[in-house]
């Protein structure tokens, strides 16, 4: 493991201890740690705005559509590796055999993931990762933290994430250049199929950091769920409520004559509209 991962994880696991261990200093049993929360959601979002958002838009302006979903799709096929993983270990074995099937078409005769021939084909495109298998074991989400860089996770998320990290096929490869590379461009990709949900969080939301804290938390709920979450209870009401209304999804990208990667539309706010949710998208 390269001195950087080893740094990248480090973080992460401090994130993580600061999560559970500071589980005491709010009266919001669902942000425990909201003062942390805030200060770290504004620098993400600060370093969005100055750096990452811009790289984005010059990205989405100087590529054409095709070229970008080509992007897009390559690190999906990287990412169905780990999601079959994950699935195996959910005990959904039809969607990991599914999961890998996907890989070794898109792999072939899709040109390494650049075209999805697999989403043609039936091949449903999933959404899975370690945050999501604990979960699935019964580990409670834990504190809500957003962790510098990596943005909005729960205390079980965020240990996940570092074994997203440490799993992840594109942090592995040992070329130094070509593993930065990699990195960044996906980074990059995924903070552009954001660049729609923007002008959504701004108007709707008073509250920038509940809004996208609120989505964040009811997304994974239901990734875990599998879209079928069961009613939960109001901590601050005495009957149960029905699941909140789905946000605003992000519209699909056009096809431009290349096979798009089947993602399910999702809400910008849910994946945090900073570096962070670039880095949620891929699975850094």
């Amino acid at each position: 493991m390269t001195p950087g991962r080893t740094k990248s994880i480090a973080i992460l696991a401090m994130a993580a201890g600061l999560a559970l261990g500071g589980c005491a200093t709010s009266g919001n049993p669902k942000d425990p740690i909201e003062g942390f929360n805030r200060a770290m959601f504004a620098f993400n979002d600060g370093l969005d705005k100055a750096i990452v958002k811009p790289v984005a838009e010059g990205y989405e302006a100087a590529l054409p559509t095709p070229v970008r979903t080509g992007v897009t799709n390559f690190f999906g096929n990287l990412a169905d590796v780990f999601i079959a993983f994950n699935n195996l270990l959910q005990g959904k074995v039809p969607e990991a055999a599914s999961d890998a099937g996907r890989v070794v078409v898109n792999s072939t005769i899709g040109l390494l993931g650049v075209i999805d021939w697999a989403s043609d084909m039936g091949l449903e495109k999933h959404d899975e990762d370690f945050g999501q298998t604990f979960g699935r074991w019964g580990v409670g989400n834990g504190a809500y933290v957003v962790v510098p860089l990596f943005g909005p996770r729960t205390a079980r998320d965020t240990v996940g994430l570092v074994l997203d990290v440490t799993a992840d096929p594109a942090a592995n490869v040992n070329h130094v250049p070509t593993r930065n590379t990699l990195m960044v461009l996906r980074a990059v990709s995924d903070r552009a199929t954001l660049l729609p949900a923007d002008k959504v969080i701004e108007e709707a939301a008073l509250d920038k950091y509940s809004y996208v804290r609120d989505a964040y938390l009811q997304r994974r709920r239901n990734l875990i769920h599998d879209g079928n979450a069961p009613r939960e209870v109001d901590a601050e009401a005495d009957d149960p409520l029905e699941p909140r209304p789905r946000l605003a999804a992000e519209p699909a990208p056009a096809d431009g004559g290349v096979h798009s990667a089947a993602e399910p539309a999702e809400s910008g706010a849910a994946q945090g509209v900073s570096l962070a949710q670039a880095a949620a998208a891929g699975r850094l």
